[in-house]
């Protein structure tokens, strides 16, 4: 595992975060919920990557 895709997953949290609290101020609460989900759905996509990875990896050390 990189320490750059640490570095991602918090660059993506802090400006989901600090979007979504422009949102809600500005009283967009859906366009808000929309970029949650948007950041989330970015996240699952880098960390399913590692996982596949890892499973690989647990296949070829055990030979199944």
């Amino acid at each position: 595992m990189d320490i750059d895709l640490l570095f991602k997953i918090a660059a993506i949290g802090i400006l989901v975060a600090v979007l979504n609290q422009v949102l809600l101020r500005a009283g967009r609460d859906d366009q808000a919920m929309m970029t949650t989900l948007a950041g989330v759905v970015i996240v699952l996509s880098l960390v399913i990557s590692e996982i596949s990875e890892l499973f690989t990896s647990v296949r070829t050390m055990f030979n199944l």
